[in-house]
């Protein structure tokens, strides 16, 4: 027989065989009991079918809009807002919270969102969100912005989005972003040890030889990744990237946040106007916090002239080991930034070397006079923190984490920053003199030649 169950045939069979026996001359009390004797029957069948196993295959059903559109940019639009989305992270940290959004949010647009999931083939029901903006935006309408969620019950979450109401609309298209930071078995075992992550490069900047030794000396010093947030760049130092891109030492994130609002150049509204702050900065570098939290023990937060360098060890790993076993509690390490003013040249010229000639941007090594930094006012501190002990971060401070926080002293480690004077007032007799990076320059010199001699830089 064609359609129905078994059960459903059974029945028909058994109803059709009354019919021809109620057809048949017979008295009503035989009548009565060959329709019960039939009913008996068709139950016990039915009983019989239910407690046997299923041989029917269910096919699955296609997820319907889900996901539909999956945002491979780095910075998407929010439907119904003037806001933009960067990631979603999970993050179970918080009690009651399982999913972090990372955004850019407009200050005076603040709105009610839920989150709308997608749980491995099918969509969830809403549940509410909460939106946190970072306290500190320096006056710009845009403000880093986290929203936060819970999935919901027996939901195997894959991708997420906002809405601006508690149910999507009929038949409408959203953008989900994947879920990252999934946990999988032995995780803990592939994470490197350290993480650099440089905010943002916009403009013509195309300081090649500075970069190249910067990220060398990173690579000597036992850093795993470099991690990159580029609007623009100078042609050269385009090229560069793309040779550590492809080497994999360098993760390169796209970052075109001139295309959806007017970023700053700035770090003061009221100096520099424009959407917000230094193209991102400060959304840049939480978003490389999260994006480096299950892969990496440590996170260092500087900019692209900076180097956190130990003094009293030569590697990161052994700074590090030190300063944990005396500092367990600590999560963030405060490093106190040194300018060494890229005006005042080492007297010898014994590393002005004639075959970077030809390559554009600063060479590191000419430059050994540091400033003191005037301890009498503000001085700003860059970081190295363990990123699951932060939750949100600012560019010299977190703004929120989970342990303590530490300032370390500048004899065991400060940052080398070689760029225009701070204090422009000082003589060169009042630098001091400061010569660490030379006691790389065996290895440093022969790394840098190699990474430009590779892109035909050299002289």
């Amino acid at each position: 027989m064609r359609g129905g169950t078994w059960e459903t045939q059974r029945l028909h069979l058994g109803l059709r065989s009354y019919r021809l026996c109620a057809g048949m001359q017979m008295s009503t009390p035989n009548k009565r009991k060959l329709f019960l004797l039939l009913l008996i029957t068709v139950c016990v069948i039915i009983l019989y079918d239910r407690k046997r196993p299923t041989t029917i295959t269910r096919i699955p059903v296609a997820p319907k809009f889900c996901p539909s559109s999956v945002s491979k940019q780095s910075i998407t639009p929010l439907k119904n807002t003037k806001h933009l989305l960067v990631s979603a992270y999970m993050d179970q940290r918080v009690p009651g919270f399982d999913i972090r959004f990372i955004g850019m949010f407009r200050r005076d647009s603040m709105q009610e969102l839920h989150c709308f999931f997608c749980c491995s083939g099918y969509i969830s029901e809403t549940t509410p969100a909460k939106v946190l903006q970072h306290s500190d935006n320096f006056g710009f309408p845009f403000v880093t912005t986290d929203v936060m969620c819970q999935i919901p019950p027996e939901c195997n979450a894959t991708h997420v989005t906002l809405l601006t109401q508690p149910r999507p609309e009929n038949g409408s298209e959203h953008t989900w972003l994947p879920i990252r930071n999934k946990k999988t078995n032995g995780e803990e075992d592939k994470k490197m040890d350290f993480t650099v992550c440089i905010s943002n490069l916009f403009g013509d900047y195309n300081n090649v030889l500075q970069f190249a030794q910067t990220l060398e000396m990173y690579r000597l010093l036992g850093v795993n990744r470099v991690v990159i947030y580029n609007t623009s760049c100078g042609p050269d130092l385009d090229r560069l990237l793309e040779s550590y891109k492809q080497e994999g030492f360098v993760e390169v994130v796209p970052w075109p946040i001139d295309k959806h609002m007017n970023p700053s150049r700035g770090w003061l509204f009221s100096e520099h106007g424009g959407d917000i702050h230094y193209f991102g900065q400060l959304t840049t570098l939480n978003e490389c916090i999260y994006r480096s939290m299950e892969r990496s023990r440590y996170v260092l937060l500087n900019d692209i002239d900076e180097i956190i360098m130990p003094y009293q060890e030569d590697s990161l790993k052994s700074l590090m080991d030190r300063l944990q076993t005396q500092f367990p509690n600590v999560g963030v390490f405060l490093i106190e930034n040194h300018i060494f003013p890229k005006k005042h040249f080492e007297p010898s010229g014994k590393f002005h070397l004639p075959q970077w000639n030809g390559v554009p941007g600063i060479n590191i090594l000419e430059h050994i006079y540091r400033e003191e930094p005037d301890r009498k006012i503000y001085h700003p501190y860059k970081m190295l923190v363990q990123p699951r002990m932060v939750e949100q971060t600012s560019v010299h401070s977190v703004l929120k984490f989970f342990k303590q926080d530490y300032k370390v002293p500048p004899d065991v480690c400060r940052i080398v920053h070689v760029r225009v004077a701070l204090r422009k007032s000082l003589k060169l007799e009042e630098l001091k003199v400061d010569s660490r990076l030379w006691d790389f320059q065996e290895k440093l010199i022969p790394n840098v030649d190699k990474v430009l001699k590779k892109l035909k830089m050299l002289v």
